[in-house]
This record gives structure tokens, C-alpha cells and sequence, in this order.
């Protein structure tokens, strides 16, 4: 039996599903933008992609969680 998806993942399905793009290239996206804060993230991809809040907000905070565990374990 698999545990469900919990935090910003769980939205993950219904991004994809919304917005047509998967999950990968929004990384993609978040991680070629000269933007660094979260905040400043999430309020360019609701401005320049139209995303909701929630969206946007789930999508920078599991990226920019992959990006600092990639860092730390680089270490």
C-alpha cells in the first residue's frame, strides 16, 4: 500500500492536469529564472504563466526544497 502524497506534491496532479504541462517543466522553468525568492517566484508564475496562488506557491516550494536537499547532499 502506497502512503498518499502530502505538502506541496499533492497538488501536483491537478497542476499538470490544469495547466497542460508536466511537473518537470515547471521546474524547469522556476530553476532558468534569474528570480531567487520564493515570493518573487510565485508571483511570476501567476503573472507570466497564469497560475493560481496555491499552484504557483506548491510548484516553488517543492523546487526550491529539491534544489537546497541537491546542495546540501553535494556537500
Amino acid at each position: 500500500m502506497t502512503a498518499p502524497v502530502k505538502g506541496p506534491a499533492s497538488y501536483f496532479p491537478s497542476i499538470e492536469k490544469k495547466y497542460g504541462r508536466p511537473i518537470s517543466e515547471w521546474q524547469a522553468l522556476i530553476g532558468a529564472s534569474p528570480l531567487t525568492r520564493h515570493m518573487e517566484l510565485v508571483s511570476w508564475l501567476k503573472s507570466e504563466h497564469g497560475l493560481g496562488h496555491g499552484h504557483a506557491n506548491a510548484l516553488v516550494a517543492h523546487t526550491l526544497a529539491e534544489n537546497t536537499l541537491a546542495e546540501n547532499i553535494g556537500k
